[in-house]
């Protein structure tokens, strides 16, 4: 009888969203995710990290944990030290399901999102890491430029996208790695890879990141297979601040700063020489940006500036890095 049962044991997907202070688009995440088709074969919940809220975020988990809307129950707990790698890592002894998927707080879910990821881990047993597609929840009134594929296109672009095309296909370092946005894997991964690392991960609504990108490709090192899944579609919040172009070089430095760290914490050699090749690249966007005539080349190349300038912050914050909550490389690696 009790292997019976256990041989009917219905699997289930945590749906992991880590907020800080945006109670108006946490409610908007989590009114798409109930509006969303159910798998029917799979349990769903959500698991909600409240990380050092002042706003009315514990107040609006309270009523949906109270009264679970549309079939979805919801738990929540609140983390107090900022930081979303703090709110990553304090969830991670909480998740006790079969799959957990990542959705942040200004993200909706397209209609099929949850049976989409169920129906991609059961067509894909051998696959451990999943990844969808972000796209940025345009609405028409962006300006032309963010649609710019010429040239002088942005990137990265002021509002996140990934993007990898119609068809299934298998990724590896090389082809491109997600953020965590649109993550969702084998729940066993998260103890089998360890913590998120504190140094990388924004704290706040800063624009350090990261923390995913080192996470994902830790796993890959201790041979994850990571399966990009189409179907599986979040559409990213689209703040028209992040249209303005202080932001554009703001995100250019801390991102590229960031991605350099990333590359040096998987690289055995790293050091603090900024390689000569990145000042004269710095150097030649710099002469373009400030000799520009049209404003598309001229903030192309103000935004290829800044990134310069981050890689080379990047490469200077490479040693003495003593991150308790990163695993060390293990010699197998």
């Amino acid at each position: 009888m009790h292997a019976a049962r256990r041989a009917f044991r219905m699997p289930r997907l945590t749906v992991l969203i880590c907020t800080h202070d945006r109670a108006g688009l946490l409610a908007r995440t989590l009114d798409s995710l109930r509006a969303a088709a159910r798998p029917t074969s799979w349990q769903v919940d959500i698991l909600v990290a409240a990380n050092a809220c002042t706003d009315g975020t514990h107040a609006l988990l309270e009523g949906w944990a109270a009264a679970p809307s549309g079939g979805l129950p919801l738990a929540w707990f609140a983390e107090p030290k900022p930081g979303k790698s703090n709110a990553l890592n304090s969830a991670i002894p909480r998740i006790g399901s079969d799959l957990v998927a990542f959705v942040d707080d200004d993200h909706r879910v397209h209609a099929r999102y949850l049976a989409a990821i169920c129906e991609a881990a059961d067509a894909y047993p051998n696959a451990d890491l999943f990844c969808g597609r972000i796209l940025p929840d345009w609405d028409g009134s962006e300006p032309p430029w963010v649609h710019d594929d010429g040239p002088y296109r942005i990137y990265p672009l002021p509002v996140p996208r990934f993007d990898k095309g119609d068809e299934p296909l298998e990724l590896d370092a090389t082809r491109g790695i997600p953020g965590g946005g649109n993550l969702f894997l084998r729940s066993g991964w998260l103890r089998r890879v360890g913590p998120f690392a504190t140094d990388l991960g924004p704290s706040g609504h800063d624009l350090g990141g990261s923390e995913d990108l080192d996470w994902v490709l830790r796993a890959l090192q201790l041979g994850a297979r990571l399966q990009y899944v189409p179907d599986v579609v979040q559409y990213h919040f689209v703040d028209a601040e992040r249209l303005e172009l202080g932001y554009l070089l703001r995100k250019a430095y801390k991102r590229t700063a960031s991605t350099v760290r990333v590359d040096a914490a998987m690289s055995p050699t790293s050091g603090r020489r900024v390689p000569r090749y990145v000042f004269r690249k710095l150097a030649v966007y710099a002469f373009k940006a400030a000799t520009a005539l049209g404003m598309a080349r001229r903030r192309f190349y103000l935004v290829r500036t800044a990134a310069a300038l981050g890689e080379v912050a990047g490469h200077l914050a490479r040693p003495g890095r003593s991150d308790p909550d990163r695993p060390a490389p293990s010699p197998d690696r």
